[in-house]
């Protein structure tokens, strides 16, 4: 049996997309990937990176309350790998759970592996997954995001969501930063962006950066500098983030790259790596147009339309200036949308 269309991934671009291609009729497979340690690690986590975080304050339509008896109801089976509800409002687990569940109420099909590799030179698409399936598809929708960049400290993954995180706009107005220096790794645009936006909430923001000047363009690293709340410690590299279970991050060691015995420690309530993203698109053997950084390219204006007809992409795999759940879901809908339409105008029904 060949399938309609294939979701590849499954965060909330690839919920979105299985939610509206199921409500057309579709009958589409969600191939959301294997819940396994070694994903979690690599931080593509099946359900997408919301998996990986705590409370999810900005998602529109679910303020901050307590929600178990709504998830006790909505859920029909909860995963054993999701932590207990918060009781403050909904985790980046909840959420993404809660979404899995619609599109499972409408008739999406999962599948709990990985996919190994996909040939898109004949139709239907053939691909294969790491359980050894073999899978036809007269279209797909790629959804698979893209994982943050880290240091690779185990510091980093000790209190990863315990005031460890990589984006400033998710987590940036939590309780745990406001009022409290925080600090900011990196010397691009997305680390100038980062501090600029973390000085809203915090008492004072230090970018560590190994060199002795940005590479971010000069607008932006001069909004950054001469802000007040604003300290940048050059020529520097973290060394090791400071902490304990209770607190979580309390601060960070830093060790000068012109001389490395010397160290210094930063108070900080907050450590956000901003040393960008890698897009999950590996698989894909190059296949399909991507920029230089790896992200699909969307060859038609205002369309989800790869370079190869019959195959969109959704989210953060083609996305790397919003990075945000609520725009990747909308690029879900949109992609369902542009695949109902191209099959449509094919005769595939």
């Amino acid at each position: 049996m060949t399938e309609k269309v294939v979701v590849i991934g499954s965060g909330p671009s690839g919920c979105a997309a299985s939610i509206y291609a199921a409500r057309a009729n579709l009958q589409p497979l969600m191939i959301e990937g294997a819940f396994s340690q070694e994903n979690f690690d690599l931080g593509r986590p099946p359900l997408g990176q919301l998996m990986i975080t705590t409370e999810v304050e900005n998602y529109p339509g679910f303020p901050a309350g307590n929600l178990e008896s709504y998830l006790k109801d909505a859920v029909k089976e909860r995963s054993a790998m999701l932590p207990p509800h918060s009781g403050h409002g909904v985790s980046g687990p909840e959420l993404m759970e809660l979404m899995r569940q619609q599109a499972a109420n409408f008739g999406t099909q999962f599948l709990g592996e990985d996919v190994v590799s996909v040939d898109l030179s004949k139709r239907p698409f053939a691909i294969k997954t790491s359980g050894g399936q073999n899978i036809e598809a007269h279209s797909i929708i790629i959804a698979t995001g893209a994982r943050a960049n880290y240091l690779g400290l185990e510091s980093e993954k000790k209190f990863k969501n315990q005031g460890v995180s990589a984006c400033a706009v998710c987590d940036g107005a939590m309780p745990r930063f406001r009022n409290r220096p925080l600090v900011v790794v990196g010397g691009g645009d997305s680390a100038m962006e980062e501090a600029t936006f973390l000085t809203k909430f915090a008492s004072k923001v230090y970018i560590v950066h190994r060199r002795d000047a940005f590479r971010a363009s000069r607008i932006m690293a001069e909004r950054a500098i001469e802000h007040e709340k604003v300290e940048v410690k050059w020529n520097s590299t973290i060394d090791e983030i400071l902490g304990d279970e209770q607190n979580g991050v309390t601060g960070v060691r830093i060790r000068g790259t012109a001389d490395e015995s010397q160290t210094e420690e930063l108070e900080a309530s907050g450590y956000f790596c901003a040393i960008g993203h890698t897009p999950n698109t590996d698989f894909l053997g190059g296949q399909l147009e991507t920029t230089d950084k790896g992200y699909l390219v969307w060859t038609k204006p205002g369309r989800t339309n790869t370079s190869v007809e019959g195959v969109f992409a959704a989210g953060d795999c083609a996305d790397d200036y919003y990075r945000q759940a609520i725009t990747a879901a909308g690029t879900g809908c949109m992609a369902a949308l542009d695949a109902e339409r191209w099959l449509a105008a094919n005769g595939i029904e």
